[in-house]
């Protein structure tokens, strides 16, 4: 069940195609490799040990122990090649483990930009293991210690380095008109996109 745990992302969601999109960082040696098999194709990921270490290490953690099996992609907001796609353990018990120290952008020098990965969080400092995958670039996600409220934006760990047409694919993917609750409602995709395997490259 999606608990209000995910409702984080609403309005940092005003999507403006407006804004430009830009090629995925490119990975340095420090980076760590994964490749996310899905039933619409397979992502390749980059995550930044160097820059986000808590954060990709608690990805990786995901990954060795196998956590992201048999999980999905669930939730698609925005359309053709600008908004994000969010998927994970979406809260199993069996599946989460505890949630991890928040790595802000303005600490980590990674920002929102095309192909970046984020962690999913209520508050700062409940992330588990739910991401999302920006496509385009999303300003409003990065830290903005100048702005009120919650202001430390989400945590950037990776950049996709192959597979962005599925990354597309599954944003453009039909909506259900009944799933979701509150601001996700309509935003849940009619059929999730299994990830199958999530696993580093040696």
């Amino acid at each position: 069940m999606i608990r209000q745990l995910f409702l984080f992302l609403l309005a940092a969601l005003t999507l403006s195609p407006a804004l430009a999109q830009t090629e995925p960082a490119a990975p340095n040696p420090a980076d760590v490799r994964v490749a996310i098999e899905t039933d619409k194709g397979r992502i390749v990921i980059a995550a930044h040990m160097d820059k986000a270490p808590i954060t990709a290490g608690n990805f990786l953690k995901y990954v060795d122990q196998k956590r992201l099996d048999g999980t999905a992609f669930y939730r698609g907001v925005g359309a053709v090649d600008y908004g994000f796609v969010q998927g994970g353990a979406q809260n199993d018990p069996k599946r989460i483990l505890p949630p991890i120290k928040h790595e802000p952008t303005t600490q980590t020098g990674l920002t929102h930009d095309d192909g970046a990965l984020s962690m999913a969080r209520y508050a700062p400092g409940s992330a588990t293991g739910d991401f999302f995958i920006v496509l385009g670039k999303m300003p409003a996600m990065d830290a903005h210690p100048e702005a009120a409220g919650d202001n430390v934006g989400f945590a950037v760990f990776a950049h996709v380095v192959e597979g962005l047409d599925v990354v597309k694919a599954i944003l453009i993917a039909p909506k259900s008109p009944t799933k979701g609750e509150g601001v996700m409602k309509g935003q849940m995709l009619e059929a999730p996109v299994r990830i199958v395997t999530a696993r580093r490259i040696p």
